[in-house]
């Protein structure tokens, strides 16, 4: 039977770690979205974090181990950055969320000076 472990783990932290390398730090929420392959991994980390739910749920009744939850933790953020990371390679724009303040404030800004 196959087994998730450590090694595994450790095998999507260090994919993450080179993708992250070519991005640029975020100070906000990114919104899911983009090019077809950039909204696809969206998805797919989606469907991953519900996994995850399920793992949980699952721990409340056996005995699974820690590295089941950690693996399906990291592969849903290997996925988000993936998405960023792909995002960037194809050109695309990265949508970021903002604080609905900000946003009203700007537009306040932009009619003043029309």
């Amino acid at each position: 039977m196959f087994r998730v472990g450590k090694p595994h783990v450790d095998a999507l932290e260090r994919l993450m770690d080179r993708c992250q390398k070519d991005l640029a730090p975020l100070k906000s929420f990114v919104l899911p979205g983009g090019g077809r392959l950039s909204a696809a991994l969206h998805v797919a980390r989606t469907v991953c974090r519900r996994a995850e739910r399920d793992v949980v749920r699952l721990m409340r009744h056996e005995e699974v181990g820690e590295w089941p939850l950690a693996y399906v933790n990291r592969l849903s953020d290997l996925l988000f950055v993936l998405s960023r990371w792909i995002g960037r390679h194809l050109g695309e724009e990265e949508f970021l969320w903002e604080r609905p303040i900000k946003l009203e404030a700007a537009k306040r800004a932009r009619r003043s000076r029309a």
